[in-house]
């Protein structure tokens, strides 16, 4: 249970029982739990687009992107915003890449790839509102959430940070019963997540290529950019 509560505090802002002690190891073992967290992520997605979808499907897709938003803290839209930044500045020098990835101000490059994932996902949000695609929301986190298990078990780290620790051990034992699972899950709710697979093995490839490794706030551009992904996915499944 120590493992899993380091998990939700780690990735979202939902309310734990607070640990009396800590040891560092315990993060590592917490990434077993990734894609559970992601389960309890895109229920709280989920739920207010289910509920407020028969009223009106913008604003379901409001209410369930500021939950989406909230519940994650802005965890991911950071890492991805220092993500853009650092690509548009490094001109192919890894040392001016990880410069500008550590500096905390956002920069145009970031505030245009945030603007563009925002808004990204609020249309996508409305047409899943539309189409009554709450099932496969619950299931998109968790998806996301397992492949940077797989991106930090299997590329190098480029800097010491918070997200590399959890890349200190692997659970592959953990991560394929998970994977089994979602899988199942998508195959009787949402076959389009199917794809979920192969859009984790687009990042890793695009990280192994661009980067030659991976930071905190690589993983969590690849959550926003998968979600973003399978979200398209099921939407363009449910209108052709």
């Amino acid at each position: 249970m120590r493992t899993l509560i380091l998990a939700v505090q780690f990735l979202t802002r939902l309310p734990t029982p607070q640990l009396k002690t800590f040891d560092p190891a315990w993060l590592a073992d917490a990434a077993r739990w990734f894609a559970v967290v992601g389960l309890l992520v895109g229920a709280c997605v989920a739920a207010p687009l289910a509920l407020l979808a028969p009223l009106d499907p913008w604003l379901a897709a409001l209410a369930a992107w500021l939950a989406w938003a909230w519940v994650t803290g802005g965890l991911h839209l950071d890492g991805l915003a220092d993500l853009a930044d650092a690509q548009g500045a490094a001109h192919r020098s890894r040392e001016r890449f990880l410069e500008v990835l550590k500096d905390p101000h956002v920069g145009s490059f970031g505030v245009i790839v945030l603007i563009g994932q925002m808004a990204a996902k609020l249309v996508l949000l409305m047409l899943a509102a539309r189409h009554a695609l709450w099932p496969a929301l619950v299931l998109i986190p968790a998806w996301a959430r397992l492949s940077a298990v797989a991106w930090s078990s299997t590329l190098p780290a480029l800097s010491a940070g918070s997200g590399e620790r959890f890349a200190w051990r692997s659970h592959w034992p953990s991560f394929w019963l998970s994977a089994a699972l979602l899988a199942v899950l998508s195959a009787l709710t949402a076959p389009a997540l199917l794809v979920a697979p192969a859009v984790g093995l687009f990042w890793w490839a695009y990280l192994k290529r661009k980067l030659g490794g991976m930071t905190g706030d690589c993983l969590g551009a690849g959550i926003e950019v998968s979600e973003t992904l399978l979200l398209t996915a099921c939407v363009v499944f449910a209108l052709a």
